[in-house]
């Protein structure tokens, strides 16, 4: 019998993380897949990634509007309240067989719990790891409200099993996103002109001599420092004097103070050679960073990803703190000297060896398979 996927993308790293798990589960024949798009993933303010799923040939069965402006603490917690009562009803709709949630993210705890009160089985990709933010205390809650658990390590797996949740029910399946890396090194170089297919604002550069990429999130603990942690990363950037492609802030408490601090050092005629971008598709992006000079900034994609790329990575503050980490990845605080000092030693070294720390590139079938042959029950053995 065909079991219905009830698969929540949320945000645009949701949809990079998930892509060929979602194209293996279309794939399939023992599975229906009912894609559900939420919360920024709507927006065009955030690069309206329902556009990109929608271009890769993926219906989608529902879209959730959950998300209330603001970018802080409190639209935060009412945009989770709101996402339970709204995926309740889509749920409900589609009566799907099982729900996958991606990663830490609020909208993926919304879903978590909705799926839960439901009787619904969930299935939760990416937990067990840990990250110095509120996004690690929310990953854990949705590990104790999943009944399937596909994680990147076996770290991670190993964590999973001592928060007392049954080995049987935890796998380890590699990240997804890694997926798309081990295809973007099969055809590396740089094939599109980023300027021209996704437009943006700034400068126009010339990239044939070296560009730097950047990708700097709030911390939602550290919500009210994201101006000023900004700044430093400005500063240490425009000094490195070289094009640097900058991409726009996630919907997290604290995005307003970073987009804030990017639009008064370009009013004050700051950063020449940047160039500004919502979003990308995922395969493109992957090549834009595979062939810069490195990746600034606190994406997970610079823990991820660029491990298995090799791409020189700078790593800002706490958000990361607690991953797992390849030789690509040069830690820093937000200090615009420490940061300019990280940048200018990995333009002197290059890239790296690739390290499969998150995968081999072949999680998504992994992960369609298991949706379609594990079992399927709501009951759990503790193991405490």
């Amino acid at each position: 019998m065909t079991r219905k996927v009830g698969l929540v993308v949320t945000a645009r790293p949701s949809y990079a993380r998930i892509k060929t798990a979602l194209r293996a589960i279309q794939k399939h024949p023992d599975l229906e897949l009912q894609l559900i798009v939420a919360a920024s993933a709507l927006l065009d303010r955030y690069g309206e990634v329902v556009k990109y799923i929608e271009a890769d040939g993926f219906k989608v069965d529902a879209r959730v509007y959950i998300l209330l402006e603001g970018e802080n603490l409190i639209t935060s917690a009412k945009s989770t309240g709101l996402g339970i009562m709204e995926l309740a009803t889509i749920f409900d709709n589609l009566r799907p067989d099982v729900v996958v949630t991606v990663a830490d993210r609020y909208e993926t705890l919304a879903t978590a719990v909705a799926a839960s009160y439901m009787n619904i089985p969930v299935a939760h990709v990416q937990g067990g790891e840990i990250t110095g933010s509120v996004d690690e205390k929310v990953r854990h809650a949705v590990t104790k409200l999943s009944n399937l658990h596909f994680v990147s390590t076996e770290l991670a797996a190993e964590r999973v099993v001592r928060m007392g949740e049954e080995e049987s029910r935890v796998y380890v399946t590699g990240c997804p996103s890694v997926d798309l890396a081990a295809e973007v090194l099969k055809a590396p170089e740089l094939s599109f002109d980023p300027f021209e297919k996704y437009g943006g604002v700034g400068s126009v550069s010339d990239l044939s001599d070296g560009y730097l990429v950047v990708m700097q999130h709030p911390v939602t603990t550290q919500f009210d420092e994201s101006k000023q942690q900004i700044e430093q990363t400005l500063e240490a950037v425009e000094a490195a004097d070289m094009p640097a492609l900058w991409f726009w802030p996630n919907v997290d408490a604290g995005s307003d103070g970073i987009s804030r601090g990017i639009r008064i050092f370009r009013e004050r005629g700051r950063g020449k050679r940047f160039h500004y971008f919502k979003n990308m598709e995922p395969e493109d992006f992957l090549q834009l960073i595979y062939n810069s000079k490195a990746l600034v900034g606190n994406s997970s994609v610079g823990i991820r990803e660029s491990s298995f790329l090799g791409v020189p990575t700078v790593n800002i503050g706490e958000r990361q703190s607690g991953r797992e980490r390849g030789g690509n990845v040069i830690d820093v605080s937000h200090d615009a000297k420490a940061i300019q000092a990280a940048i200018e030693t990995h333009i002197k070294h290059g890239h790296y060896a690739s390290e499969h720390i998150y995968g081999d590139g072949k999680a998504g079938p992994r992960i369609a398979d298991l949706l379609a042959n594990a079992e399927l029950t709501i009951a759990k053995q503790l193991t405490y």
